[in-house]
C-alpha cells in the first residue's frame, strides 16, 4: 500500500447521524458502534441546519451509506454528478449527501 493509501485511509470518516429529540445532532446505532474503528467521527448539527440534516436522513433512509471517506480531490465532478438535473432556485442551496468532498465508502474498507 502506497503512502498516498496509507495516508487517506487513516482520514476515514464516519458521519454518525442521530436522529432524535435533541437535535444536537444525528447518528445512527449502527454508525455509534462501528465509531471506534475510524480514526475520526463527525457529528452532523441538526439542531444550526434541520432542513440540510432531514435531506441527509432521507438519504440514508433510501439506502445511501452513512460512512464516507475524504476526497477532495474529486469533489468538483462529484458535485457536478450529484446535483445534476436538479435546478437552482435563488436565495436556497442544493443539498447532496454525500457531499461533494467525501465519497461513499463501498465493501469493508
Amino acid at each position: 500500500m502506497n503512502a498516498f493509501m496509507k495516508w487517506a485511509a487513516s482520514l476515514l470518516l464516519v458521519i454518525s447521524l442521530q436522529f432524535g429529540l435533541t437535535g444536537a445532532g444525528i447518528h445512527s446505532d449502527s454508525a455509534a458502534r462501528a465509531a471506534s474503528r475510524y480514526d475520526q467521527v463527525l457529528y452532523f448539527p441538526l439542531s444550526k441546519y434541520p432542513e440540510t440534516g432531514n435531506h441527509i436522513k432521507d438519504a440514508i433512509s433510501a439506502g445511501h451509506s452513512e460512512i464516507c471517506t475524504i476526497d477532495r480531490g474529486g469533489a468538483e465532478n462529484r458535485r457536478k454528478e450529484s446535483l445534476k438535473g436538479i435546478p437552482t432556485k435563488p436565495g436556497f442551496d442544493r443539498d447532496e449527501w454525500p457531499h461533494g468532498s467525501l465519497h461513499r465508502r463501498r465493501g469493508g474498507g
